[in-house]
């Protein structure tokens, strides 16, 4: 399901901010996030 997968993603995420790692895996997830929530508004407001 969408929903679980944004949650998975945004969990990761989060952890990759607090842990530390490098700038370009953060930018990747994130950017990867913000295509699922896209897509979840798409299907979810018509």
């Amino acid at each position: 399901m969408l929903n679980d997968e944004i949650c998975k993603l945004r969990d990761e995420l989060n952890k990759s901010i607090e842990d530390g790692k490098d700038y370009s895996i953060i930018y990747d997830l994130s950017v990867k996030l913000d295509k699922l929530i896209a897509e979840y508004y798409k299907i979810n407001t018509n």
